[in-house]
């Protein structure tokens, strides 16, 4: 595994697929805005 963040670093660059099917980039707003990334695994998907 890679090295872990701390308290203060800058997160890694990274995309992911929005509900809307559009592509979001971390970098899009890097020094824009504060950004809060949730994950909710399965929440989306059948079954």
């Amino acid at each position: 595994m890679g090295d872990s963040l701390k308290k203060g670093d800058t997160a890694p660059d990274f995309s992911l697929s929005a509900t809307t099917k559009d592509k979001i980039s971390l970098l899009d707003y890097r020094g824009k805005n504060n950004v809060v990334v949730a994950f909710y695994g399965m929440d989306f998907t059948p079954g």
